[in-house]
């Protein structure tokens, strides 16, 4: 495959201004401030339209977005890109888009780029639907013909065939994502250039951008998705890119790159996670552990071997009634289940002191992957006076050989029967 999109040592810079405190501003310091500015930009008329600060009563500094990334897309690659606020995604693909340029480095970039970025990105608010079809489909380098061509099937993905002419300024957000997202995957682009502005819209109509995102990248197409929801890169995207403050930190299969973002976020130390003292509260989690059968700390365990989840809590005072709390959720966020102390023994009153609660959870119960517990201690029915979410991953490595991989999340001895229907005999 032939690559469509090269980065080269790609840089952004911003710079950000932080405006001085005056006590009482008044209308002549307002007046004198505007007529300096002007001065100032008349005098260096270069230096203004560049970008650069000029000098004045507010102080500015450098921020920079984007700091020396590089990296290769190839044709009919499927790209998830994904990071914290701010990391700088949504600046790298207004560069990819050509909406801004690059303070430094390179890209090249070969076929038309259809980009969805922000909701009814490219359409006129005066013009209804049906015009904007068009002139979105003409910014992109369509001829009317082959517009005409995709017309119905744009329509009919949108839903908005009632409201077809209509100004666009009186649809709502959800009718403006659709109607952009169909004109953008519809009009054949070479590369679509997605951020998380999908989650606009609804469920529905979500599943079915995912759908069509996936038909685009088995015809051959190029396809750059920016998502927080990494079940849906996962779903999408062979291979992904995680930003980090400005730098590329992993780039390659996406279940690695998803288990290295995850765990960056999480502070976590031979499968044992300490807290500060909270001697303000009537009790507090100070540790959560991972252990083996042997009582050993560790992060990572085979499926087959029990894990042990050992939460170390402080009561600073006496407790009647008390819970702790454990859930363990997918990389996702969806909870694969939650149980307290409750679940199988009524807990007796505790006088203030240091107690641990431990959780077995079975082997053979998980599959392979990374999985987040989240922590808490609480008085039933609603007082909780601690809690930890995501406070610590268990990864889970697999033992069974790639065809014999299953799916999903949980693993349950299920019973099989073999009979030969023609003898009527159990078999094995």
């Amino acid at each position: 495959m032939s690559t469509v999109i090269k980065v080269e040592n790609l840089s952004k810079r911003y710079y950000l201004s932080h405006q001085q405190k005056e006590n009482f501003p008044t209308l002549r310091d307002a007046i004198t401030r505007t007529a300096s500015n002007l001065g100032r930009r008349l005098l260096h008329p270069l230096r203004a339209s560049s970008g650069q600060p000029l000098e004045g009563l507010d102080s500015t500094e450098e921020f920079w977005a984007l700091d020396d990334v590089s990296f290769e897309v190839k044709q009919g690659d499927r790209v998830g890109i994904i990071g914290r606020n701010g990391a700088g995604k949504s600046t790298l693909l207004k560069i990819l888009s050509r909406i801004t340029e690059p303070t430094k480095g390179r890209v090249s970039i070969k076929g038309r780029v259809a980009s969805l970025l922000e909701v009814g990105t490219g359409f006129h608010p005066e013009l209804t639907g049906r015009e904007n079809i068009f002139l979105n489909g003409a910014i992109l380098g369509m001829t009317r013909v082959e517009i005409k061509r995709k017309f119905d099937e744009i329509v009919d993905f949108a839903e908005i065939e009632k409201f077809l002419d209509t100004p666009v300024k009186r649809y709502s957000s959800g009718m403006y994502v659709r109607l952009a997202f169909a004109v953008a995957a519809h009009l054949e682009p070479e590369i679509l250039i997605v951020d998380e502005v999908l989650a606009v819209g609804d469920a529905q109509f979500q599943k079915k951008c995912l759908g069509k995102m996936e038909e685009v990248g088995k015809e051959g197409r190029t396809v750059l998705f920016v998502s927080h929801n990494l079940s849906a890169v996962r779903r999408l995207c062979a291979r992904s890119l995680w930003i980090d403050r400005g730098q590329v930190s992993f780039l390659g299969d996406t279940e690695k790159t998803i288990q290295s973002y995850l765990s960056s976020s999480i502070p976590m130390k031979e499968g044992i996670v300490k807290f500060k003292e909270q001697q303000d509260k009537p009790a507090y989690i100070s540790s959560v552990e991972l252990l083996d059968e042997g009582n050993n700390a560790q992060s990572s365990f085979l499926v087959n071997q029990l894990v042990k989840v050992k939460v170390t809590f402080v009561a600073n005072r006496r407790f009647t009634l008390w819970r702790v709390y454990v859930d363990l959720k997918n990389p996702d966020g969806t909870i694969i289940f939650s149980t307290t102390t409750q679940d199988n023994r009524d807990v007796c009153p505790i006088e203030r002191g240091i107690y641990s609660a431990s959780l077995i959870i079975p082997s053979q119960l998980l599959l392979e992957g990374p999985y987040l517990l989240s922590v808490a201690f609480g008085e039933p029915p609603t007082k909780r006076h601690d809690y930890h979410e995501n406070a610590i991953v268990l990864n889970l490595c697999g033992t069974s050989f790639v065809f014999d991989r299953k799916i999903g999340f949980l693993s349950f001895p299920f019973e099989w029967e073999l009979e030969d229907e023609l003898d009527d005999k159990e078999r094995c």
